[in-house]
């Protein structure tokens, strides 16, 4: 197996889930890492409305997304220009936690 160089780890992603937050300037989003096995990685994303007066955001909706799904949902809210962003408010504990 050939060593794997710096910059060839920056370019794929990491290989258990991560938090993070984007936000467009009227939404945002945040994923939060909810299930991780040996055989599944979760996350959980949470959207919320971004609210005049630096009050938190407004929380829309959550939902659980396998691992590949919030790759590709980040990527895809990259290229449309929303911009990583500062925790927007404290998260509550993912869903699956709450059982």
């Amino acid at each position: 197996m050939l060593p794997m160089h710096v910059s060839d780890r920056k370019q794929h992603p990491p290989l258990s889930p991560q938090g993070g937050w984007l936000n467009d300037g009227r939404q945002v989003l945040h994923f939060q890492p909810c299930r991780y096995d040996r055989w599944s990685q979760s996350l959980e994303g949470t959207f919320g409305e971004v609210m005049p007066g630096g009050e938190p955001p407004l929380l829309k909706h959550r939902r659980e997304l396998m691992r590949d799904e919030a790759i590709k949902l980040w990527a895809k809210k990259r290229r449309s220009g929303w911009q990583v962003c500062t925790p927007q408010w404290n998260p509550p504990p993912p869903l699956s936690s709450r059982d």
